[in-house]
């Protein structure tokens, strides 16, 4: 892997034309578009390339993907052996079990003081799929969506793939690399359809502040665009300054759309569930896109997340967010003492977005010489969005302490041996 090859059509200059079957000199299919064009997650590029260094007996730190180490709670863990015992697992409805939905929505009652109709709930496969199901239902070719640069970049490709145009918006320090009222209002036009926004973000680690997300929601809605809120990583959040729960946008603009997933808060990546808040007008048209998209989430996982909102459980994820605010405090620590710094601290999401412009080389060359030389996996700001594309390296602190202080040992040599 070097600088910007990458096997993917669009980046080797490949194209439908060059491409043969191997057994006959026949052209193939051509692919479509999108298909050429789409941009690779690097984050996972850089994780295969680890896994490959593994395999080959080489001892790689991986701090590239957001890939909590807990793994779901036990009591979850055990209701998803129970779903295996022979009993028949048939589809549930499209939008998801019904069970399951109002426990969702008591766990917004109870959590973030917020009513919500179960019925406005959409289980999903996976918090991918709740964005795909948002971008579904309100983009049309040509239409503009506003994102905040930098952000999590499989948003950008949903966009394009409906043939609407993401409108990056340049974040900084300065804003904690949030859209706000203003940036929005910059970035606006007769094609804005939606604005998305994500937090706690994903790369930066931070929460937008409640107010200017109110601002942000109140221009779009005034202005007859969608709000569409990404809140994966909403319940990890720091507490408010009074000690409450971290707000949900909902309390801001209960017409916004909001996605979720159990994959952080829950420890269920690999289990691939989510869910979505949609407006009441729009349930049925959701419903009939989940059912010609994926039918109906994982019907043993459904059940198994019932397991999600006891007591038990709810207890043992707080105390995993404990934990990952002593990890965050080995990064900042740790990139402090190493020489770089952090702009803007986390906390919200299990990221730490630094800067490697003191350091003389650009963020991809950064990971790929931290990965091969120091065996640390990091993940290059151009997955991100082009503002902090060369600037900025991504640090996931989801792994363990013992990990976190190895990886950081290895990177101050790196680093220091850049000097």
């Amino acid at each position: 892997m070097s600088g910007d090859d990458q096997i993917t059509a669009n980046e080797t200059g490949v194209t439908n034309d060059d491409v043969t079957s191997p057994t006959t000199t026949s052209p193939q299919p051509r692919m479509s578009r999108r298909a050429l064009e789409i941009q690779p997650f690097r984050a996972m590029v850089f994780g295969e390339r680890a896994d490959e260094m593994i395999a080959g007996g080489i001892s790689v730190i991986k701090l590239s993907l957001g890939e909590p180490d807990f793994g779901a709670p036990p009591a979850v863990r055990d209701a998803m052996r129970e779903q295996y015992d022979g009993r028949a697992l048939p589809y549930t409805a499209a939008l998801g079990l019904p069970e399951l939905r109002r426990a969702i929505a008591d766990f917004y009652r109870e959590r973030h003081q917020v009513d919500i109709d179960p019925h406005r709930i959409v289980i999903t496969a996976g918090g991918s799929a709740a964005l795909l199901l948002a971008t579904a239902l309100t983009v049309d070719p040509g239409d503009e969506v506003i994102v905040a640069d930098p952000s999590y970049p499989c948003n950008r490709e949903l966009i394009r793939s409906f043939e609407g145009k993401v409108v990056d918006v340049p974040t900084s320090a300065a804003t904690r690399f949030h859209l706000n009222r203003e940036l929005v209002a910059g970035a606006w036009s007769v094609r804005t359809k939606a604005v998305m926004v994500t937090s706690p973000s994903n790369p930066t680690g931070t929460t937008i502040d409640f107010d200017v997300l109110r601002g942000v929601c109140d221009y779009a809605r005034e202005h007859g665009a969608w709000r569409i809120i990404d809140e994966t990583y909403l319940d990890l959040a720091d507490r408010e300054p009074d000690g409450s729960e971290v707000k949900t946008a909902l309390l801001a603009d209960p017409d916004a759309i909001i996605c979720n997933s159990f994959s952080k808060f829950f420890g269920m990546t690999g289990w691939r569930l989510g869910w979505a808040v949609v407006p009441e007008y729009t349930i049925y048209a959701v419903d009939d896109l989940a059912t010609n998209y994926y039918l109906c989430a994982h019907t043993p996982t459904q059940h198994a997340a019932l397991a999600c909102f006891t007591d038990e459980s709810l207890d043992v994820c707080e105390q995993r967010r404990q934990e990952l605010l002593a990890r965050r405090r080995i990064v900042i620590d740790g990139l402090k003492r190493i020489g770089l710094p952090l702009e803007v601290e986390p906390n919200g999401a299990f990221y730490a977005y630094f800067s490697v412009a003191g350091t003389g080389l650009d963020a991809w060359t950064f990971c790929e010489r931290a990965l091969e030389e120091a065996h640390v996996a990091l993940t290059p700001g151009r997955d991100f969005g082009p503002a902090t594309a060369d600037t900025h390296v991504r640090l996931s602190y989801a792994a363990s302490r013992e990990a976190l202080a190895e990886g950081l040992r290895r990177l101050g040599g790196f680093v220091a041996s850049l000097r």
